[in-house]
């Protein structure tokens, strides 16, 4: 029942955003750390194609879920594996930008992880207040 609950909000969307958030977060840390390191390549993962991947999961999520064993995608959640290996949209940036761009980056990521998990927070006192039966 409370899968059922959490699965009928935006919860399960914005837990995938502030994974991939988190990795990316880890990835652009890396890249300032090794600014100075010779040989160093700039690694990122693509919002690009993360946003792509997440995308088709929300639209298959929408789309009747597979009754029987039988159907493909049968128990499988599509959203879970939207962030599920971060390292398969990992690219390495073969430009040299100014460490500038990647501190701008991190701040955008940060920005994007705080308002996922802003709205993370609203959507849990909605269920709380509908749960307690207060408005």
């Amino acid at each position: 029942m409370l899968q059922g609950i959490f699965q009928s909000t935006t919860i399960p969307v914005l837990e995938q955003v502030v994974s991939f958030a988190q990795a990316r977060h880890t990835v652009l840390a890396g890249n300032i750390a090794n600014w100075g390191t010779p040989g160093y390549e700039a690694k990122d993962l693509s919002t690009a194609d993360f946003q792509a991947r997440l995308r088709q999961a929300i639209e298959a999520r929408q789309a009747p879920a597979p009754q029987s064993p039988g159907e493909p995608g049968f128990g499988r959640d599509l959203l879970a594996e939207a962030a599920k290996d971060p390292r398969s949209i990992l690219f390495h940036d073969q430009s040299d930008d100014a460490i500038e761009l990647q501190v701008s980056e991190m701040v955008k990521n940060q920005m994007q992880h705080n308002m996922a998990l802003a709205i993370m927070t609203s959507q849990f006192r909605l269920l709380q207040a509908a749960i307690s039966e207060r408005v």
